[in-house]
Protein backbone atom coordinates (compact mmCIF):
# COMPACT_ATOMS: atom_id res chain seq x y z
CA UNK A 1 0.00 0.00 0.00
CA UNK A 2 1.31 3.37 -1.12
CA UNK A 3 1.12 6.78 1.10
CA UNK A 4 -1.58 9.04 0.24
CA UNK A 5 -0.06 11.69 -2.05
CA UNK A 6 -1.70 15.51 -3.00
CA UNK A 7 -0.91 17.47 -6.00
CA UNK A 8 0.63 20.95 -5.56
CA UNK A 9 -2.57 22.60 -5.25
CA UNK A 10 -4.10 20.07 -3.04
CA UNK A 11 -0.48 20.43 -0.60
CA UNK A 12 -0.50 24.26 -1.00
CA UNK A 13 -4.34 24.78 0.21
CA UNK A 14 -3.45 21.92 3.16
CA UNK A 15 -0.55 24.70 4.07
CA UNK A 16 -2.13 28.18 3.26
CA UNK A 17 0.46 29.10 0.86
CA UNK A 18 0.59 29.58 -2.67
CA UNK A 19 1.70 26.38 -4.70
CA UNK A 20 4.70 29.06 -6.12
CA UNK A 21 5.96 29.62 -2.26
CA UNK A 22 6.35 25.00 -3.13
CA UNK A 23 7.87 25.28 -6.05
CA UNK A 24 10.54 27.82 -4.29
CA UNK A 25 10.88 25.50 -1.51
CA UNK A 26 12.10 23.33 -3.85
CA UNK A 27 13.94 25.34 -6.29
CA UNK A 28 16.34 26.87 -2.89
CA UNK A 29 16.53 22.89 -1.75
CA UNK A 30 14.37 23.27 1.39
CA UNK A 31 11.63 20.49 -0.16
CA UNK A 32 12.18 18.22 -2.99
CA UNK A 33 8.09 16.19 -3.63
CA UNK A 34 8.15 12.72 -2.84
CA UNK A 35 7.22 11.79 -6.52
CA UNK A 36 6.15 12.90 -9.48
CA UNK A 37 3.20 11.59 -11.36
CA UNK A 38 3.52 9.84 -14.98
CA UNK A 39 2.96 13.56 -16.15
CA UNK A 40 5.51 15.49 -14.29
CA UNK A 41 3.12 16.87 -11.45
CA UNK A 42 4.30 17.03 -8.13
CA UNK A 43 3.18 14.53 -5.44
CA UNK A 44 3.59 15.23 -1.99
CA UNK A 45 3.03 13.32 1.54
CA UNK A 46 2.15 13.54 4.63
CA UNK A 47 5.95 13.64 5.48
CA UNK A 48 6.59 16.49 3.03
CA UNK A 49 3.69 17.96 4.51
CA UNK A 50 5.34 17.98 7.79
CA UNK A 51 8.27 19.11 6.60
CA UNK A 52 7.16 22.76 5.40
CA UNK A 53 5.45 23.13 8.82
CA UNK A 54 8.90 22.84 10.04
CA UNK A 55 10.41 25.36 7.75
CA UNK A 56 7.39 27.33 8.33
CA UNK A 57 8.14 27.49 12.58
CA UNK A 58 11.74 27.94 11.74
CA UNK A 59 10.71 31.04 9.91
CA UNK A 60 8.25 32.30 11.92
CA UNK A 61 8.93 31.01 15.19
CA UNK A 62 12.69 31.40 15.23
CA UNK A 63 13.28 33.89 12.67
CA UNK A 64 15.68 31.89 10.87
CA UNK A 65 16.77 32.89 7.18
CA UNK A 66 16.18 30.21 4.31
CA UNK A 67 20.07 29.52 4.16
CA UNK A 68 19.97 28.73 7.71
CA UNK A 69 17.02 26.60 7.80
CA UNK A 70 18.57 25.01 4.65
CA UNK A 71 21.60 24.07 7.19
CA UNK A 72 19.52 22.64 10.14
CA UNK A 73 17.05 20.72 7.53
CA UNK A 74 20.04 19.14 6.03
CA UNK A 75 20.93 18.00 9.54
CA UNK A 76 17.65 16.84 10.64
CA UNK A 77 17.85 14.47 7.56
CA UNK A 78 21.23 13.37 8.70
CA UNK A 79 20.77 12.20 11.69
CA UNK A 80 17.74 10.53 10.45
CA UNK A 81 20.05 8.61 8.37
CA UNK A 82 22.34 8.34 10.94
CA UNK A 83 20.04 6.59 13.17
CA UNK A 84 19.12 3.82 10.88
CA UNK A 85 22.75 3.00 10.32
CA UNK A 86 22.72 2.81 14.19
CA UNK A 87 19.83 0.80 14.25
CA UNK A 88 20.51 -2.08 11.36
CA UNK A 89 23.61 -3.25 13.39
CA UNK A 90 26.97 -1.46 12.51
CA UNK A 91 30.38 -2.06 14.04
CA UNK A 92 31.73 -0.39 17.53
CA UNK A 93 33.76 1.83 15.39
CA UNK A 94 30.84 2.96 12.86
CA UNK A 95 28.61 3.35 15.92
CA UNK A 96 31.21 5.76 17.48
CA UNK A 97 31.49 7.98 14.20
CA UNK A 98 27.69 7.80 14.35
CA UNK A 99 27.59 9.11 17.34
CA UNK A 100 30.10 11.75 17.22
CA UNK A 101 28.70 12.93 13.99
CA UNK A 102 25.36 13.35 15.86
CA UNK A 103 26.71 15.28 18.59
CA UNK A 104 28.36 17.62 16.22
CA UNK A 105 25.54 18.18 13.56
CA UNK A 106 23.07 18.60 17.39
CA UNK A 107 25.57 21.43 18.77
CA UNK A 108 25.52 23.25 15.58
CA UNK A 109 21.67 23.48 15.57
CA UNK A 110 21.99 24.57 19.37
CA UNK A 111 24.13 26.68 18.48
CA UNK A 112 22.24 28.32 15.60
CA UNK A 113 19.48 28.73 17.98
CA UNK A 114 21.33 30.03 21.33
CA UNK A 115 21.96 33.01 18.84
CA UNK A 116 18.85 33.53 18.26
CA UNK A 117 18.23 33.51 21.81
CA UNK A 118 20.55 36.18 22.74
CA UNK A 119 19.08 38.35 20.18
CA UNK A 120 15.72 37.94 21.74
CA UNK A 121 17.25 38.51 25.15
CA UNK A 122 19.24 41.43 23.72
CA UNK A 123 15.76 43.01 22.85
CA UNK A 124 13.84 41.72 25.80
CA UNK A 125 16.59 44.00 27.73
CA UNK A 126 16.05 47.08 25.44
CA UNK A 127 12.36 47.05 26.37
CA UNK A 128 12.70 46.79 30.08
CA UNK A 129 15.36 49.54 30.52
CA UNK A 130 12.53 51.64 28.16
CA UNK A 131 9.84 50.31 30.48
CA UNK A 132 11.94 51.07 33.95
CA UNK A 133 12.61 54.35 32.14
CA UNK A 134 8.55 55.27 31.38
CA UNK A 135 8.10 54.33 35.12
CA UNK A 136 10.59 56.54 36.10
CA UNK A 137 8.91 59.80 34.26
CA UNK A 138 5.39 58.19 35.27
CA UNK A 139 6.47 58.61 38.53
CA UNK A 140 7.66 61.79 38.56
CA UNK A 141 4.60 63.05 36.44
CA UNK A 142 2.72 61.59 39.62
CA UNK A 143 1.19 59.08 37.33
CA UNK A 144 0.34 55.54 38.80
CA UNK A 145 1.79 53.33 35.14
CA UNK A 146 0.69 50.08 36.22
CA UNK A 147 -3.05 51.41 36.88
CA UNK A 148 -3.07 53.21 33.83
CA UNK A 149 -1.40 50.45 31.19
CA UNK A 150 -3.92 48.03 32.89
CA UNK A 151 -7.11 50.09 32.11
CA UNK A 152 -6.00 51.05 29.19
CA UNK A 153 -5.52 47.05 28.01
CA UNK A 154 -8.00 47.97 25.01
CA UNK A 155 -8.15 51.60 24.29
CA UNK A 156 -4.70 53.06 22.78
CA UNK A 157 -2.66 55.61 25.23
CA UNK A 158 -3.60 59.40 23.77
CA UNK A 159 -1.12 61.86 23.77
CA UNK A 160 -2.64 65.34 26.11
Amino acid sequence: MTAESFAIGQMSERLGLSPRTLRYYEEVGLLTPSSYSAGGTRRYTEADFQRVLRIRELQAVMGFNLDEIREILHADDRLVELGSEYRKGVSAARRRDIVLEAARLNARTQEQVLAKVAILEAFQAELVAKANRYAEVAAELGVDLSAALHSDQDSPVTSP
